[in-house]
């Protein structure tokens, strides 16, 4: 089997994950439900957004359409890249690197595009999975599934801090899925071993 298509099969099981652990979030919880695994720190707690990683979002329908368009725009160049250097035959770790990384923003944009036109809302209510009324939204409307909470410290900032003296804070406050995870390792991947993903063609 070439490596393309490894790649491939890997990242097909990585989106089988992310989209199987979002289904069942999504008819099985309400928005706002949360299950504590470990203590406090580590929760499934159940939010939407429109669309970045980490629950950060643009405003607005055209917000969410550029971002559903620079979302499929940007995974194309990625599995270009993918081939690319699989034909080429680079280093094993670039290309799970780049395989996490598509995995990741394909899972969200499977959310973005389809999940509007295939479950009704999730407010006061356990969505179902092809309603008799329709969907929620429309197609690259549709809002992403994240669960992943783990607020690992909560207190309040001292009274001498400069900025939020006082005030209350969480760590680590994002809310964030599976296929964010992806996105997240595969950068680091390359971050961390950049040098030895790359020597070569900064020798050639």
């Amino acid at each position: 089997m070439s490596l393309f298509k490894k790649s491939v099969a890997f990242i097909v099981v990585l989106l089988i994950l992310d989209q199987a652990l979002k289904i069942w979030i999504k008819t099985n919880m309400m928005l706002g439900e949360s299950y504590h695994i470990f203590g406090d720190w580590f929760q499934i707690y159940f939010i939407e957004n429109n669309g970045m990683a980490f629950g950060m979002e643009l405003e607005g329908e055209w917000g969410k359409m550029l971002l559903s368009l620079f979302r499929i725009i940007a995974v194309c160049g990625i599995g270009w890249y993918l081939l690319d250097i699989c034909k080429k035959k680079a280093p094993l770790g670039l290309i799970i690197a780049i395989s996490l990384i598509f995995a990741g923003a394909m899972g969200n944009i499977i959310d973005s595009a389809f999940y509007g036109m295939v479950f009704n809302d999730s407010y006061y209510q356990v969505a179902q999975f092809l309603p008799e009324g329709g969907g929620y939204s429309s197609f690259l409307h549709g809002k992403v599934v994240d669960m992943l909470y783990f607020p690992l410290v909560e207190g309040n900032f001292p009274d001498w801090f400069p900025i939020w003296k006082g005030e209350h804070f969480v760590f680590f406050r994002p809310v964030f899925n599976i296929a964010d995870s992806y996105i997240t390792i595969g950068v680091a991947f390359i971050l961390l071993f950049q040098r030895n993903y790359f020597v070569k063609e900064e020798t050639n």
